[in-house]
């Protein structure tokens, strides 16, 4: 790499470049094009070198350096729990324990009591193996696990990370986890998404990663320039390698811009298949939504008018190319289609309708409500 550098420096290859981000994005390509590691990256950030020189006379981040990981919310962007009580978090970076810790651990109890798990890693590029270890706790019981060994090359040495006998609230050990990924998802965010994969723990659906296992640190170059130097490797303890530059290919393959919807429409089903009684019924109802959500259904004029008619005390009527349930006299609700044959009713969360036939022919409709309950209304005749 330095003899490419000083010939390209001869050539006067850099001669035509003015601008200091150009600069460091061109050291960066060459350095990477003998390299061919995605890790080794020259940045132009002044305020970077004075944090670190700063940081050298102890007290860790501070400046700019703290404030932006506070800004970031330490790389925890979103929080929530989706339709079929699926908790989601997207996490944009694996910052250091020491600094993130309590973040991770409220986010973590927040989700404690979700029916399954995804984690979003789609825009993370990767981070701390501290914080890995530390969501990776949550996600196994207080036996230690080994996630990961590195080798270091300044040292000549190796270090394990194991999950934690203790955390701080409830570990979820049972969890279906789910865990999306696309070509950004990079370095610490591979691990975490590789260590899963590997162990068996969680179901990876989105893109190859990004394929950068060789671990290291910022560090200052002159008074206005960093490089990102690689000093290690790591060594997964099953595979006994790792996925530096090949990636980590996920087991159900989508576009990354899919991977979520693919995942909650898995995690329904998955939830589905397993669970009993009422929640049976609660992730079946949600996963007729779910799935609608993204291949929404269109019919034509004619089958819209061939659903309308009495049932029971109930109607169905066709107005200005759109359907009405009439559940009594006085309540009209617009009909939205979720499938071939099953409605849902516009601000009424439980109840759906559902159109009847017989050999093509429209019978009657029937009521489905959110706990499994049906009630069906057959189709009075025209005379």
């Amino acid at each position: 790499m330095s003899d490419h550098l000083q010939e390209r420096h001869k050539k006067g290859s850099y001669n035509s470049v003015t601008n200091t981000v150009s600069f460091a994005a061109q050291l960066t390509t060459d350095l990477q094009s003998i390299s061919k590691d995605k890790h080794i990256k020259v940045s132009f950030n002044p305020a970077a070198v004075a944090g670190m020189k700063k940081a050298q006379g102890g007290g860790g981040p501070s400046g700019p350096n703290l404030e932006g990981m506070k800004m970031s919310n330490f790389g925890f962007k979103e929080l929530k729990l989706l339709p079929g009580n699926l908790g989601y978090l997207d996490l944009r970076g694996f910052v250091d324990a020491a600094w993130g810790g309590e973040t991770a651990i409220a986010a973590m109890n927040f989700l404690s009591n979700a029916s399954a798990l995804i984690i979003d890693l789609r825009n993370n590029g990767g981070g701390s193996p501290s914080m890995i270890q530390l969501i990776t706790s949550y996600l196994y019981g207080p036996e230690p696990v080994h996630l990961n060994t590195f080798y270091y090359r300044p040292t000549d040495a190796f270090s394990e990370t194991w999950t934690f006998k203790e955390v701080q609230g409830k570990r979820r050990p049972d969890i279906p986890v789910y865990v999306l990924t696309s070509g950004k998802t990079f370095s610490a965010a591979e691990e975490f998404t590789y260590n899963l994969k590997n162990l068996k723990r969680a179901t990876i659906i989105g893109e190859t990663t990004g394929g950068g296992a060789h671990p290291g640190s910022v560090m200052p170059v002159v008074d206005r320039f960093t490089m990102f130097v690689p000093t290690g490797k790591a060594i997964n303890p099953i595979t006994k390698t790792n996925w530096e530059g090949t990636g980590v290919k996920p087991d159900i393959e989508v576009k990354a811009a899919d991977a979520l919807h693919t995942a909650q429409v898995k995690a329904l089903e998955d939830l589905a298949a397993t669970a009993k009684g009422p929640a049976a019924s609660m992730y079946a109802w949600e996963l007729v939504a779910t799935k609608a959500a993204k291949e929404p259904v269109q019919h034509t004029e004619e089958t819209l008018k061939s659903f309308a008619g009495t049932y029971g005390d109930k109607s169905v009527v066709f107005e200005a190319g759109e359907l009405f349930f009439y559940p009594f006299p006085n309540q009209k609700v617009k009909l939205k289609p979720l499938t071939a044959d099953i409605f849902e009713l516009t601000g009424i969360g439980n109840v759906r309708l559902q159109i009847l036939k017989e050999n093509g022919a429209v019978t009657g409709v029937a009521e489905l409500f959110n706990n499994g309950n049906v009630e069906k209304h057959s189709k009075k005749k025209d005379f």
